[in-house]
């Protein structure tokens, strides 16, 4: 009985242990501003991946190929949902190329894109 009641009891203590995680979202937000720090609404934002070489594919699986493109809210605020791009267990993400862009107005950057969390970035555009 008391072989039985353990068994029990280590069942129930493994399946807490390793019961399965809910991933959070990893999103970006990238701000657009222009040359005078005001936000620029309707701007094109482009996000994506550069292959560095790296014979995997980039910095990241499948980052050399991916690409998404928003447009900026009146806040200037552009949000990308990169939750597929990172794997539980995963040991980062990526960094991307920011272009952003309006008429005559051009802004290029980097994000550091960080596991579960909304990574940020500033870009101002100008002539």
């Amino acid at each position: 009985m008391k072989k039985v009641l353990f068994v029990i009891v280590a069942i129930v203590v493994a399946q807490t242990f390793t019961s399965c995680r809910k991933k959070k979202d990893t999103i970006a937000h990238i701000y657009v501003r222009d040359e005078t720090d005001n936000p620029v609404n309707d701007a094109t934002v482009i996000l994506y991946g550069t292959t560095t070489g790296d014979p995997l594919g980039g910095n990241g699986p499948g980052i050399g190929n991916f690409k998404d493109t928003v447009q900026t809210s009146s806040s200037g605020l552009a949000v990308f949902n990169l939750s597929e791009l990172y794997q539980s267990g995963q040991a980062g993400v990526a960094i991307l190329d920011v272009k952003a862009y309006k008429l005559n107005r051009l802004g290029t950057g980097l994000i550091k894109i960080e596991p579960e969390t909304i990574s940020e970035q500033s870009i101002i555009i100008q002539p």
